[in-house]
């Protein structure tokens, strides 16, 4: 049996990065960042940490609702999955009454029989009907030890498995389907990879399925050439991004939806023009979606 306990993260997200802590710490009770109601973290980066980090996380989950977006779990690799890991993420999970987990659609190790290395970057699994059952089932074997659905995230990447059989869109509806997952809906990497490989970013958005977004990611890339976009997470956020982000709206309603910044972190007072920004088009959308009673005369 699956919880729905995700169903509690609302409104605009902040990805909790260390130099922004004493920033969010020394500002809580002001009207300035009352646009965050949620924080993103890694949960490889806090679990099992103490110290000063496990006070600032405690102090954080008294304040916030927090979501788990993993780093490391290679859900597409060879080696089985690491379940003595997935213990521990369920033991974090259930201490910091943690929601949601979610994970990339993309694998992270190299290696087999036991033997596996953590790779420098998340790269993209075939697509494949082999690739869909092989990891349909990692999935589920997850969510069987964790007692929750997870959501995967649509990955970015640069180079196209010359064995792919299918679309990244068939593939990605392939696998939540036959897992029974949800859906982390990252918007920048829909752009990206619509410029890399040359599809039309709105088509693909319109063949997402909704009803499983748990939430969305936004986030800025580096533009290497003109064909090709480097998923950086280190710039702001582009203007065709936000627009698919509203148009993402617009299709499926509102759903959480995060700011990601890993890269070159300015101060929380400018990070949170965009977090106004994503609140400013969630506002936008009920205000245009809300029909007042008007009495007949």
């Amino acid at each position: 049996m699956f919880n729905h306990a995700h169903s509690k993260i609302k409104g605009v997200g902040l990805g909790l990065k260390r130099e922004l802590i004493p920033q969010m710490q020394a500002n809580v009770a002001d009207t300035s960042i009352a646009n965050i109601n949620f924080v993103e973290i890694a949960p490889e980066n806090w679990m099992a940490i103490g110290g000063k980090a496990e006070k600032q996380l405690d102090w954080f989950a008294e304040r916030y609702p927090i979501v788990c977006h993993g780093l490391c779990l290679s859900l597409g690799g060879l080696a089985p999955l690491n379940t003595e890991f997935l213990s521990q993420i369920k033991q974090f999970l259930q201490q910091y009454q943690i929601p949601l987990y979610t994970e990339h659609l993309s694998y992270a190790t190299d290696g087999y029989n036991g033997k596996q290395g953590y790779l420098y970057d998340l790269l993209p699994i075939p697509f494949t009907e082999e690739a869909v059952q092989y990891v349909a089932a990692r999935i589920r074997q997850t969510q069987d030890i964790l007692g929750q659905r997870i959501a995967v995230e649509n990955a970015s990447f640069y180079v196209q498995s010359p064995i792919s059989s299918m679309d990244e869109l068939t593939f990605i509806n392939a696998v939540l389907t036959e897992a029974d997952c949800l859906l982390h809906l990252d918007i920048n990497n829909i752009y990206v990879n619509s410029i890399n490989f040359g599809f039309d970013a709105h088509k693909f958005l319109g063949g997402i399925p909704g009803e499983r977004i748990a939430y969305a990611h936004m986030a800025g890339h580096f533009q290497q050439a003109p064909d090709l976009l480097i998923d950086t997470h280190g710039t702001d956020v582009i203007e065709p991004v936000w627009t698919l982000l509203e148009e993402a709206y617009q299709l499926f309603g509102l759903f959480p939806t995060c700011l990601e910044r890993d890269n070159n972190i300015p101060p929380l007072s400018v990070l949170m023009h965009e977090v106004n920004k994503i609140a400013a088009l969630q506002n936008s959308y009920q205000i245009a979606n809300t029909t007042t009673f008007q009495a007949p005369n």
